[in-house]
């Protein structure tokens, strides 16, 4: 680990994290073209920083994001690829022309998309192994369960979760141990404030936070007259279509008053306040940063340096209140297959 760089363990179980991961999700799909080669360089810039969680799914542009992260560990140092932990969910069915067809969490089908990840990746064992989604059809004890006996034929070292609500973390936890629960959370995604995070705690999961800027939107980045490019998972996004993307921008704009004070970026203070959530609620909280390009990068990187007192986070309550963000952060039938929502 890099000397400076704030860790974390995952949960009484789970493995010992930079308080930053890199979701490299964005380098492969869903929000328009990207940079293979800048992608690689930033996966090797979080590498050099210290950055030691790499998060993927073996479904993000069908596997390419996979193979992408594998180019970008053969090719780092050494020492940087030996700190690297892959954290990898499985289980999306797509097909040919890139459609959805829900998913698969049988047992057969566990062990089936571990090989095919493990060989894009280029690794021998994978760190965190989870379901991208609860699969309605098996119980989830099962699905846990053939993870479970991926760990104890080493091919992955922790059991992780998705998008699951209290009830399914606390079913899980009862066949095996769980490391962490990937889930949104930012500032306008706080539903897992009420059970899921208090459950989470209690259970000694931790959290690996994705969408803490919101797929963009509070990044301070966003302009209320951007195009979005072909395939950009964001022109579906009900939180930026017309007026709510309007509404939306104007919490940004009372987040930004409070950034501008402390002489930090907006994103910068977004994430801050999700680093600054895991001592307030008892679990360990990683935000995990969408960042493509080495620039942005850096920006959330300097999040770790920004510290929110309760005057700071009383005020960025006040500007962006629990309940004030306009849409939902999925359209209607995709909130339809998170377990965490019902």
């Amino acid at each position: 680990m890099v000397v400076g760089m704030r860790t974390l363990t995952l949960g009484t179980t789970g493995p010992t994290t930079s308080a930053l991961g890199l979701g490299c999700m964005g380098m492969s799909a869903l929000y328009g073209e990207a940079d293979r080669a800048e992608s690689v360089a930033t996966i090797h810039a979080a590498l050099e920083a210290g950055v030691t969680l790499l998060d993927t799914g073996d479904f993000y542009a069908m596997g390419h994001n996979e193979l992408l992260i594998g180019e970008a560990l053969r090719s780092a140092p050494a020492a940087r690829r030996e700190q690297a932990l892959t954290s990898v969910k499985f289980g999306a069915l797509r097909d040919p022309d890139g459609g959805w067809a829900g998913y698969d969490g049988r047992p057969a089908a566990v062990r089936n998309f571990a090989a095919y990840s493990l060989k894009r990746l280029g690794v021998d064992h994978i760190d965190v192994y989870r379901i991208a989604r609860l699969d309605p059809d098996v119980p989830v004890e099962e699905t846990v369960g053939a993870i479970a006996e991926l760990v104890e034929k080493g091919h992955v070292r922790h059991i992780g979760l998705s998008e699951v609500g209290a009830d399914t973390l606390r079913r899980a936890a009862a066949v095996a141990p769980v490391s962490d629960l990937q889930i949104e959370y930012s500032l306008v995604s706080r539903g897992i404030e009420d059970e899921i995070l208090p459950t989470a705690a209690e259970l000694g999961i931790g959290v690996t936070a994705y969408g803490v800027l919101s797929r963009g939107l509070i990044s301070g980045h966003f302009t209320r007259d951007r195009q979005l490019a072909a395939g950009d998972f964001r022109s579906m996004s009900p939180r930026f279509q017309g007026d709510n993307l309007q509404r939306n921008l104007d919490l940004v704009d009372a987040l930004r008053k409070i950034a501008d004070g402390k002489g930090v970026s907006v994103a910068q203070t977004a994430i801050a306040w999700v680093l600054a959530q895991g001592p307030k609620s008892g679990a360990a909280i990683v935000p995990l940063v969408g960042a493509r390009r080495r620039d942005r990068l850096s920006e959330a990187l300097g999040a770790l340096d920004v510290t929110l007192d309760g005057a700071d986070l009383a005020a960025i309550e006040q500007a962006v209140p629990a309940a004030a963000v306009a849409g939902a952060r999925y359209p209607e039938a995709q909130m339809a297959h998170l377990d965490s929502e019902h």
